[in-house]
């Protein structure tokens, strides 16, 4: 018989169902998502490959499974971008610090470079754009700079004490080939490597240290004193002047028998400068003026005449007698005086008894005198201070910079090209970066947008994100560039593609 349908055992029925259906959604959901993410990886660190089975989502979660410890400079890359794709190779290189030299100029380099003349190779373009680009090698007896091989493929030319070498075996490190040749390396010689055409070139240069000498001219200064005895308006040389001499000892650094750098040591005057003494004259009387200023004082005069006639004839009679002797003074004064200053003591001595306006006329010769002594002594000063620049200029030239401090355009395409070859960005995507800082700085590394406030080459927003030396090294500028470029749109290209939809980056 049949169970009746009740609508307890319906409610019951459909729980059941309902149950089922969630636990087999459920366990869809788990068989789905372990069938999707779990990955079967090919993963590369620094030379050495093995496959890993994982369930991470991205290549930092990847690399913190395997227990991989990635520096600043360490170079990651995933042929899936950030997010990992079954099947994708993720390639791990640490970096290392190497010295390149651009025209000249150290700059600290990170490179993953295996051996010198790879790392040479991502400067390879520039020798047609006249950039020279070596690597310095500074201990080559450091297990981490030394070890580095030198060329992988053909022999290398040696260079030492003026003498040239072959080493047939380019595989092996800088310090083994000097060894082999008998080469000695001092505590502060160079090792440096460098393409000569299609050869690799293991270059060592002798440092050594002496002292050099110069005399340097010491200026005289020129002293001027006052003589009342000379004639007005005359000068005369009382003592001619004579310049001095001092002797700078420098401490010279030699880099292959030639001078490279020199720093002042000390200095020791040899020779005392003289003095040049000039005796000056009093000032010449100035010409009389025109008289019209008295003619303006005898109006006045009148003015007040008729005003005070309008009052009293006696006050009349006073007027008169009282500005007879008020002209004199105002007169007298512009004959003997020969400037303005010692009109307006007049003037204001007008006011005053007549007797003592004549006698301030010696006093203001004395005081216009007493002036040229002190300028004079002014344009001394110009004479000291250009000894000590002639100084100081010596100091300044032993000062400097690390780093690619305040580059050409040029020096900064260089390293930028090799730090860029390192990621292998060459070809189109060199060109994509070319183009964009070209539109953002013109690789100009003070670059300074007045809207925005975004500085440097790759117009960092604010600049100071770069790091230590954001405002004057290229180096700094160029690395935090790659870096913005790398983790936000992959490459140059996209990049590039990204600013011409929306004219920036």
């Amino acid at each position: 018989m049949a169970r009746r349908w009740t609508p307890q055992r319906f409610m019951t029925l459909r729980r059941i169902r309902v149950a089922i259906c969630a636990v087999t959604v459920t366990v869809a959901c788990v068989l789905g998502f372990a069938l999707t993410t779990h990955k079967t990886i090919a993963l590369e660190v620094n030379g050495k490959k093995q496959t890993v089975q994982t369930y991470a989502i991205s290549v930092d979660r990847l690399l913190e499974e395997q227990h991989i410890d990635v520096k600043t400079h360490d170079l990651v890359q995933s042929t899936s971008g950030d997010i990992l794709a079954n099947h994708a190779v993720v390639t791990v290189r640490s970096a290392y610090q190497a010295t390149i030299n651009i025209d000249g100029k150290e700059v600290p380099f990170w490179t993953v470079a295996t051996s010198a003349d790879q790392l040479l190779g991502f400067f390879n373009d520039n020798e047609e754009q006249a950039t020279k680009v070596t690597v310095d090698i500074k201990n080559v007896y450091n297990q981490l700079t030394g070890g580095m091989v030198i060329n992988k493929n053909g022999p290398v030319e040696v260079i030492a004490d003026g003498k040239t070498s072959e080493a047939p075996n380019g595989k092996l490190p800088a310090a083994s080939i000097l060894d082999s040749k008998g080469i000695v390396l001092g505590k502060e010689d160079r090792v440096s490597v460098e393409k000569n055409g299609s050869s690799t070139v293991l270059r060592v240069k002798r440092v050594t240290h002496g002292t050099t000498s110069k005399t340097v001219s010491i200026p005289y200064t020129t002293q001027t004193v006052y003589d009342d005895s000379l004639e007005p308006g005359t000068t005369v040389i009382r003592q001619q002047g004579e310049a001095g001499e001092k002797k700078q000892t420098f401490n010279t650094t030699y880099v292959d028998g030639k001078a490279e750098t020199a720093v002042l040591a000390k200095e020791e005057t040899t020779k005392i400068a003289v003095d040049e003494i000039i005796a000056v004259g009093p000032e010449k009387p100035a010409e009389t003026p025109s008289t019209s200023p008295s003619d303006g004082s005898s109006s006045d005069a009148d003015k007040n005449d008729t005003a005070d006639k309008n009052d009293s004839s006696n006050d009349n009679d006073q007027q008169k007698t009282d500005s007879k002797p008020a002209t004199k003074p105002s007169s007298e004064p512009s004959k003997t005086s020969g400037s303005s200053n010692s009109g307006s003591s007049n003037n204001s001595g007008s006011t005053g008894s007549n007797q003592s306006t004549p006698k301030p006329t010696a006093k203001p010769t004395q005081t216009q005198t007493s002036k040229p002594t002190q300028k004079p002594t002014a344009t001394s000063k110009p004479n000291n201070s250009g000894s000590s620049n002639s100084g100081s200029s010596n100091n300044s030239g032993s000062s400097s910079h690390s780093g690619l401090w305040h580059p050409t355009v040029a020096q900064a395409q260089a390293y930028a090209r090799g730090a860029a070859a390192q990621r292998g960005w060459t070809g189109s995507e060199w060109d994509a970066l070319v183009w964009l800082w070209n539109k953002e700085s013109g690789w100009d590394w003070s670059a300074d947008n007045p809207w925005s406030d975004a500085y440097g080459i790759p117009q960092a927003l604010p600049g100071s994100k770069m790091g230590t030396g954001w405002q004057d090294d290229g180096a700094v500028q160029i690395n935090w560039g790659l870096q913005y470029i790398a983790e936000r749109y992959g490459s140059p290209t996209q990049a590039k593609a990204y600013w011409l939809k929306h004219n920036w980056y």
